[in-house]
């Protein structure tokens, strides 16, 4: 871990990561938004994302403070930089557990023993990834969000608010489950599913 770290989005959700990186040993922390300007957190707003080429020093980790899934993946696969990996203190991390870089895991959630989690994923407040989960790279699983054990989550994914997913479930890429969704039975076609039990939204 370096001394810097530079969050690409200065709103909520950075805030909540600028935390987090504090909790993790960071004392030298910036923001970098296209829109917003001055201060956040306390710490300076840098630049824009434009500027990240001159940022990228060699001594700097990055994050990406975005909850939107693709926008995430395109700020990834734009910039080759040294992606932080952050866990809040309180977040359970079982046994045999992976984590790709750039991913952020925040307070009070539990991932147990042997899930797999991908790149730059959020497993936000509170949520749990039960054991053999498999997350594919940009997956947002939101507060309070249950996966049962041994399910697989395709890229992009968004688990919503509250929502529950059964064991043994499969959930393909680009998928939006509503928040308090309960998903039952394997999802196999992209969009947005909603209600318990959930089903797709024409």
């Amino acid at each position: 871990m370096r001394n810097r770290l530079i969050i690409i989005g200065a709103g909520g959700h950075g805030k909540v990561i600028a935390d987090i990186a504090m909790k993790n040993g960071y004392t030298n922390i910036g923001f970098v938004d296209d829109r917003a300007s001055g201060m956040c957190m306390g710490f300076p707003i840098v630049g824009i994302c434009a500027d990240m080429a001159a940022l990228n020093d060699g001594n700097t980790d990055f994050v990406i403070a975005v909850g939107n899934n693709r926008i995430r993946r395109s700020i990834a696969e734009r910039f080759d930089v040294s992606w932080a990996k952050l866990i809040h203190p309180s977040a359970q991390i079982g046994y045999g557990v992976t984590i790709g870089v750039g991913t952020v895991i925040m307070a009070g959630a539990v991932v147990n023993p042997d899930a797999s989690i991908g790149r730059h994923c959020i497993i936000n407040t509170a949520a749990v990834i039960e054991h053999d989960n498999m997350l594919g790279n940009y997956v947002h699983v939101s507060p309070n969000a249950a996966l049962g054990g041994t399910v697989a989550v395709g890229e992009c994914t968004h688990i919503g608010v509250g929502a529950a997913v059964r064991n043994n479930i499969s959930i393909c890429e680009d998928c939006v489950i509503g928040a308090g969704a309960a998903v039952v039975r394997n999802i196999t076609e992209a969009g947005t599913y909603m209600g318990a039990p959930a089903k797709k939204k024409e």
